[in-house]
């Protein structure tokens, strides 16, 4: 796609966050907006440099994560298309708190501090949206700070199977990893062995089939109580024929 081909007033109105702005407002903002491409690997931002921008993902994938000084990585987030990322570091004029790399061929679009300031002084609604998406993430944030605290590395996994089969739709009965297992292990905060060795347990255990990155699931509802199961659990009753009924003793989950 060229960019001069790319409509940006249309891609902005079919955006959470400018859905339903006139025409008018749709031209103001895509004024202040510009393409960006990266091929895998490349950085979009480090740490500690300014942010005057904020990015939504056209396609592609990005990875928001930041390195300790021993060089362990911690991945905070992946930002695939539609999502957006970097509004609160624009919002208070500092600078970027995490690294952003791109994890394949990825399109963003930027769009600029003054075009979203200018906007907001027009149209209180614009503010409240933003500040909706903001609280969603902050949301998100203090939901992995609870599993990381309470919850077993096996219930991290299952919720996040969970989620994105979730935000593949209703009909969805599988699910494709937007990344490597490596790289969610690292977001689920596990090692990449410790994300594998679960997988392979739910599998064993008949709650999903695994086919490279394409990971099927058979019951959601059996794979939460088999996540919810405890070393002295009962046996569950389901009427599945391969299903947590006939293996929830044989193979007691992962801690």
């Amino acid at each position: 796609m060229q960019d001069n081909a790319f409509d940006l007033p249309r891609y902005l109105a079919v955006l959470p966050l400018f859905k339903d702005m006139p025409a008018q407002a749709l031209q103001r903002v895509a004024a202040g907006c510009r393409l960006r491409r990266f091929g895998r690997g490349d950085m979009v931002f480090r740490v500690g440099e300014p942010c005057v921008e904020f990015y939504v993902t056209v396609f592609g994938q990005i990875k928001l994560f930041a390195v300790s000084a021993s060089g362990q990585e911690k991945v905070f987030e992946l930002a695939g298309p539609g999502m957006s990322f970097a509004e609160a570091p624009m919002f208070v004029g500092a600078s970027h708190r995490a690294n952003g790399q791109a994890l394949a061929d990825t399109l963003l679009l930027a769009v600029s501090k003054q075009a979203v300031v200018d906007e907001i002084a027009r149209d209180p609604q614009f503010a409240l949206r933003m500040l909706s998406g903001l609280s969603r993430r902050l949301h998100r944030l203090m939901d992995d700070v609870e599993a990381y605290a309470l919850h077993s590395g096996l219930r991290r996994v299952v919720d996040y199977l969970l989620s994105e089969l979730e935000r593949s739709g209703r009909a969805a009965r599988a699910v494709s990893l937007p990344a490597s297992k490596g790289t969610i292990a690292l977001r689920l905060s596990l090692t990449p062995e410790y994300f594998s060795r679960v997988l392979h347990q739910l599998e064993t255990a008949g709650l999903i089939r695994i086919d490279k990155r394409a990971i099927s699931i058979f019951s959601p509802d059996c794979l939460r109580a088999y996540s919810e199961l405890g070393p002295d659990a009962p046996m569950l009753t389901c009427s599945r024929p391969v299903c947590v009924r006939r293996t929830a003793q044989a193979t007691a989950p992962l801690a």
